[in-house]
């Protein structure tokens, strides 16, 4: 969400971090407390300040504070096309882990390792969990982001190291997941919850946006006429980091 429409204004290059929004967040318009407001550089054009701050923040607090992830771990994105995996492989990096990630398809695959990851898996050709446990020498990697949930979970624990981490923000193919507990006391794994963050998370996550350490990943911009159709693309999977909806 941006302040655009009211250029005279003098918080009218702000950017709301979030809002308690009834009926949803497609508003042209929106009035929040001012501490949720932050200012955005004269350089950046709306948005492209506006696409990451929600994905960033809820990645920066995950990775950072939640599987406290340390410079040399290993760490998997199960998915790359979402926002949220797409700017944590950006943190992970930028912490010092190799990441490893597991794509959809050829194309995401590419992109990915464009943003930087190590080892790209397409789900599509390998059984990732098993090629996860053979490159890393039947050792599994530290840390897990998965948000993909019931399909995926129980792959995931097969594929952290003993003592690892797994930090789970999301659950886009159920919520509702049957699993082995045997894999969590027997391998001492962490299963970690996390969402969104606080306000100094906020600010440490778009300090680096500004210095564009961290760089937005914008599939496309649609006029607010078209968001039916950017959220079918949407639950199709067919988007590689946001899509933008302007008034």
């Amino acid at each position: 969400m941006s302040s655009s429409g009211a250029e005279k204004s003098p918080s009218a290059r702000d950017i709301a971090s979030w809002a308690n929004i009834p009926g949803g967040g497609a508003g042209e318009y929106v009035v929040v407390p001012a501490k949720n407001l932050l200012a955005m550089p004269d350089s950046l054009e709306f948005a492209t300040a506006a696409a990451p701050l929600l994905v960033s923040l809820t990645a920066w607090r995950m990775l950072m504070h939640r599987a406290k992830l340390r410079a040399g771990e290993t760490v998997l994105m199960v998915g790359t096309g979402g926002g949220v995996n797409s700017m944590a492989i950006q943190i992970a990096k930028l912490a010092g882990a190799t990441v490893y990630a597991v794509a959809g398809n050829k194309e995401k695959a590419e992109k990915s390792r464009e943003l930087g990851v190590d080892v790209v898996l397409d789900r599509t050709q390998v059984d990732w969990g098993r090629e996860i446990y053979r490159l890393t020498s039947k050792r599994g990697v530290d840390v897990v982001v998965d948000n993909v949930g019931k399909a995926t979970l129980n792959t995931s624990m097969g594929a952290v190291a003993r003592g690892g981490r797994i930090v789970i923000v999301g659950n886009t193919s159920g919520p509702e997941v049957e699993i082995d507990i045997r894999y969590i006391f027997a391998k001492q794994i962490s299963l970690i919850g996390s969402t969104m963050g606080t306000h100094q998370d906020f600010r440490d996550v778009t300090a680096l946006l500004w210095e564009n350490q961290l760089k937005p990943v914008i599939d496309r911009v649609m006029p607010l006429s078209e968001g039916r159709e950017a959220y079918s693309m949407m639950e199709q999977g067919k988007q590689f980091g946001k899509i933008v909806l302007t008034p």
